[in-house]
Protein backbone atom coordinates (compact mmCIF):
# COMPACT_ATOMS: atom_id res chain seq x y z
CA UNK A 1 0.00 0.00 0.00
CA UNK A 2 2.79 2.45 0.89
CA UNK A 3 4.57 1.82 -2.44
CA UNK A 4 1.35 2.41 -4.34
CA UNK A 5 0.77 5.71 -2.51
CA UNK A 6 4.32 6.92 -3.17
CA UNK A 7 3.98 6.10 -6.85
CA UNK A 8 0.67 7.94 -7.00
CA UNK A 9 2.14 11.03 -5.36
CA UNK A 10 5.13 10.94 -7.70
CA UNK A 11 2.83 10.74 -10.70
CA UNK A 12 0.80 13.69 -9.43
CA UNK A 13 3.93 15.79 -8.95
CA UNK A 14 5.30 14.84 -12.37
CA UNK A 15 2.04 15.75 -14.07
CA UNK A 16 2.03 19.15 -12.41
CA UNK A 17 5.68 19.81 -13.24
CA UNK A 18 5.24 18.85 -16.89
CA UNK A 19 2.31 21.12 -17.69
CA UNK A 20 2.66 23.18 -20.85
CA UNK A 21 4.65 26.40 -20.71
CA UNK A 22 1.64 27.95 -22.45
CA UNK A 23 -0.35 27.73 -19.19
CA UNK A 24 -0.79 30.57 -16.75
CA UNK A 25 1.19 29.98 -13.53
CA UNK A 26 -2.07 30.30 -11.61
CA UNK A 27 -3.33 27.22 -13.48
CA UNK A 28 -0.38 25.06 -12.44
CA UNK A 29 -1.36 22.46 -9.87
CA UNK A 30 1.11 22.83 -7.03
CA UNK A 31 2.13 19.45 -5.55
CA UNK A 32 -0.07 19.73 -2.47
CA UNK A 33 0.68 16.13 -1.49
CA UNK A 34 4.23 17.18 -0.64
CA UNK A 35 3.90 20.95 -0.09
CA UNK A 36 1.82 22.66 2.57
CA UNK A 37 0.87 25.97 0.95
CA UNK A 38 0.06 29.19 2.80
CA UNK A 39 -2.52 30.51 0.36
CA UNK A 40 -2.46 34.07 1.68
CA UNK A 41 -0.70 36.61 -0.51
CA UNK A 42 1.09 39.56 1.10
CA UNK A 43 1.34 42.82 -0.84
CA UNK A 44 4.86 44.24 -0.73
CA UNK A 45 4.28 47.99 -0.52
CA UNK A 46 7.06 50.56 -0.16
CA UNK A 47 7.10 50.00 3.61
CA UNK A 48 8.24 46.41 3.03
CA UNK A 49 11.48 47.51 1.32
CA UNK A 50 14.74 49.20 2.34
CA UNK A 51 18.10 49.80 0.76
CA UNK A 52 20.59 46.92 0.63
CA UNK A 53 22.49 47.04 3.93
CA UNK A 54 20.53 50.19 4.80
CA UNK A 55 17.63 51.01 7.13
CA UNK A 56 15.46 53.01 4.75
CA UNK A 57 14.47 53.28 1.09
CA UNK A 58 17.00 55.28 -0.99
CA UNK A 59 15.76 58.61 -2.34
CA UNK A 60 15.97 57.45 -5.97
CA UNK A 61 13.09 55.03 -5.28
CA UNK A 62 9.69 56.69 -5.13
CA UNK A 63 6.08 55.54 -4.76
CA UNK A 64 3.46 56.79 -7.21
CA UNK A 65 -0.11 57.57 -6.19
CA UNK A 66 -1.32 54.15 -7.37
CA UNK A 67 1.32 52.37 -5.28
CA UNK A 68 3.74 51.73 -8.15
CA UNK A 69 7.38 51.57 -7.00
CA UNK A 70 9.54 53.63 -9.38
CA UNK A 71 13.30 53.80 -9.60
CA UNK A 72 13.75 57.34 -10.89
CA UNK A 73 17.53 57.45 -11.15
CA UNK A 74 17.49 60.83 -9.39
CA UNK A 75 19.18 61.20 -6.01
CA UNK A 76 20.77 58.52 -3.86
CA UNK A 77 20.20 55.14 -5.44
CA UNK A 78 21.08 51.54 -4.75
CA UNK A 79 19.49 48.12 -4.83
CA UNK A 80 16.56 47.54 -2.47
CA UNK A 81 15.62 44.41 -0.53
CA UNK A 82 12.61 43.13 1.37
CA UNK A 83 12.71 43.70 5.10
CA UNK A 84 11.81 40.04 5.61
CA UNK A 85 13.68 36.99 4.35
CA UNK A 86 12.12 34.13 2.40
CA UNK A 87 13.13 30.57 1.64
CA UNK A 88 10.33 28.95 -0.37
CA UNK A 89 7.89 31.32 -1.99
CA UNK A 90 5.97 32.49 -5.01
CA UNK A 91 6.60 36.11 -6.03
CA UNK A 92 4.31 37.93 -8.44
CA UNK A 93 4.63 41.44 -9.84
CA UNK A 94 4.32 43.60 -12.94
CA UNK A 95 7.25 45.57 -14.35
CA UNK A 96 8.11 47.92 -17.17
CA UNK A 97 11.42 49.41 -18.22
CA UNK A 98 12.64 52.63 -19.81
CA UNK A 99 14.08 52.64 -23.32
CA UNK A 100 17.47 50.93 -23.31
CA UNK A 101 16.90 50.00 -19.68
CA UNK A 102 18.30 47.19 -17.53
CA UNK A 103 17.25 45.93 -14.10
CA UNK A 104 16.62 42.65 -12.31
CA UNK A 105 14.89 40.73 -9.55
CA UNK A 106 17.11 38.66 -7.24
CA UNK A 107 16.16 36.20 -4.52
CA UNK A 108 17.69 34.50 -1.47
CA UNK A 109 20.03 37.47 -1.21
CA UNK A 110 22.41 37.65 1.75
CA UNK A 111 23.63 40.97 3.13
CA UNK A 112 26.94 39.45 4.24
CA UNK A 113 28.57 40.56 0.99
CA UNK A 114 29.16 43.91 -0.68
CA UNK A 115 26.60 43.37 -3.46
CA UNK A 116 23.37 41.35 -3.65
CA UNK A 117 24.39 39.70 -6.92
CA UNK A 118 27.16 37.85 -5.12
CA UNK A 119 24.52 35.54 -3.65
CA UNK A 120 21.16 36.00 -5.39
CA UNK A 121 20.24 34.51 -8.79
CA UNK A 122 18.69 37.15 -11.04
CA UNK A 123 15.55 37.27 -13.16
CA UNK A 124 16.74 39.65 -15.88
CA UNK A 125 14.66 42.72 -16.77
CA UNK A 126 15.76 44.33 -20.02
CA UNK A 127 14.81 46.30 -23.09
CA UNK A 128 15.82 43.48 -25.45
CA UNK A 129 15.64 45.72 -28.51
CA UNK A 130 17.88 48.54 -27.34
CA UNK A 131 20.15 47.42 -24.49
CA UNK A 132 23.60 46.09 -25.58
CA UNK A 133 23.38 43.22 -23.08
CA UNK A 134 20.84 41.55 -25.38
CA UNK A 135 23.60 41.08 -27.95
CA UNK A 136 25.87 39.30 -25.45
CA UNK A 137 23.84 36.08 -25.48
CA UNK A 138 20.32 34.77 -24.97
CA UNK A 139 21.02 34.26 -21.26
CA UNK A 140 21.02 38.07 -20.94
CA UNK A 141 17.53 38.56 -22.41
CA UNK A 142 14.47 39.61 -20.42
CA UNK A 143 13.25 36.70 -18.31
CA UNK A 144 16.59 34.88 -18.30
CA UNK A 145 18.33 33.55 -15.22
CA UNK A 146 21.06 36.08 -15.85
CA UNK A 147 24.25 34.63 -17.40
CA UNK A 148 22.99 31.12 -16.70
CA UNK A 149 19.73 30.11 -18.42
CA UNK A 150 18.19 31.66 -21.53
CA UNK A 151 14.41 32.06 -21.74
CA UNK A 152 12.72 29.40 -23.88
CA UNK A 153 10.67 32.09 -25.64
CA UNK A 154 10.86 35.85 -26.10
CA UNK A 155 7.61 37.06 -24.59
CA UNK A 156 8.61 40.49 -23.26
CA UNK A 157 6.34 43.41 -24.11
CA UNK A 158 7.64 46.53 -25.90
CA UNK A 159 9.25 49.29 -23.83
CA UNK A 160 6.70 51.20 -21.79
CA UNK A 161 4.25 48.29 -21.51
CA UNK A 162 3.73 46.17 -18.42
CA UNK A 163 4.99 42.60 -18.09
CA UNK A 164 3.63 40.14 -15.53
CA UNK A 165 6.10 37.93 -13.65
CA UNK A 166 5.86 34.93 -11.34
CA UNK A 167 8.98 33.50 -9.71
CA UNK A 168 8.50 30.17 -7.94
CA UNK A 169 11.24 29.02 -5.55
CA UNK A 170 10.66 25.69 -3.82
CA UNK A 171 13.71 24.01 -2.33
CA UNK A 172 16.22 23.76 -5.17
CA UNK A 173 13.57 24.15 -7.87
CA UNK A 174 13.09 27.55 -9.52
CA UNK A 175 10.73 28.65 -12.28
CA UNK A 176 10.54 31.95 -14.18
CA UNK A 177 7.16 32.89 -15.65
CA UNK A 178 6.49 35.96 -17.77
CA UNK A 179 3.28 37.08 -19.41
CA UNK A 180 1.62 33.73 -18.75
CA UNK A 181 4.41 31.46 -19.98
CA UNK A 182 7.01 29.43 -18.14
CA UNK A 183 10.26 30.41 -19.84
CA UNK A 184 12.97 29.17 -17.44
CA UNK A 185 13.19 26.22 -15.04
CA UNK A 186 16.26 25.00 -13.16
CA UNK A 187 17.54 23.17 -10.10
CA UNK A 188 19.96 24.99 -7.81
CA UNK A 189 23.06 22.91 -7.07
CA UNK A 190 22.39 20.32 -9.78
CA UNK A 191 25.12 19.02 -12.08
CA UNK A 192 23.74 21.25 -14.83
CA UNK A 193 23.78 24.25 -12.48
CA UNK A 194 27.40 23.59 -11.44
CA UNK A 195 28.52 23.22 -15.05
CA UNK A 196 26.92 26.54 -15.95
CA UNK A 197 28.51 28.23 -12.93
CA UNK A 198 31.92 27.05 -14.12
CA UNK A 199 31.36 28.90 -17.41
CA UNK A 200 29.81 32.05 -16.00
CA UNK A 201 30.80 35.27 -14.26
CA UNK A 202 29.83 33.63 -10.95
CA UNK A 203 32.74 31.17 -10.93
CA UNK A 204 34.64 33.19 -8.30
CA UNK A 205 31.60 33.81 -6.08
CA UNK A 206 31.37 30.77 -3.79
CA UNK A 207 28.03 31.73 -2.18
CA UNK A 208 26.19 32.44 -5.43
CA UNK A 209 22.90 30.52 -5.45
CA UNK A 210 23.90 28.70 -2.24
CA UNK A 211 21.77 30.52 0.34
CA UNK A 212 18.77 28.55 1.62
CA UNK A 213 16.89 31.76 2.44
CA UNK A 214 17.34 35.48 1.97
CA UNK A 215 15.88 38.75 0.78
CA UNK A 216 14.12 39.49 -2.48
CA UNK A 217 16.01 42.29 -4.24
CA UNK A 218 15.06 44.86 -6.89
CA UNK A 219 18.06 46.15 -8.78
CA UNK A 220 19.27 49.67 -9.41
CA UNK A 221 21.13 49.35 -12.71
CA UNK A 222 20.99 53.09 -13.34
CA UNK A 223 17.92 52.98 -15.61
CA UNK A 224 14.34 53.87 -14.80
CA UNK A 225 12.14 50.89 -13.97
CA UNK A 226 8.64 50.53 -12.52
CA UNK A 227 7.13 47.76 -10.35
CA UNK A 228 3.50 47.35 -9.38
CA UNK A 229 1.18 44.76 -7.78
CA UNK A 230 4.15 43.22 -5.94
CA UNK A 231 2.98 40.32 -3.79
CA UNK A 232 4.47 37.21 -2.26
CA UNK A 233 3.19 33.93 -0.85
CA UNK A 234 5.29 31.64 1.31
CA UNK A 235 5.51 27.93 0.45
CA UNK A 236 6.41 25.31 3.03
CA UNK A 237 8.38 22.16 2.32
Amino acid sequence: MRIACVLALSATFAAAACQSSESSPDAVNEPTATVAVDTSWVSLTADHWRGYRQDSLPAAWSTLDDGTLHFTGTGQGGDIVTREVYDNFRLALDWKISEGGNSGIMFRVSEEHDYPWRTGPEFQLLDDDNHPDAKEGDDRLAGANYDMHAPSARVVQPVGEWNSVHIIVHGAHVEHWMNGKRIVSYELGSNDWNERIANSKWIDMPRYGKESSGHVCLQDHGDQVWFQHIRIRRLQM
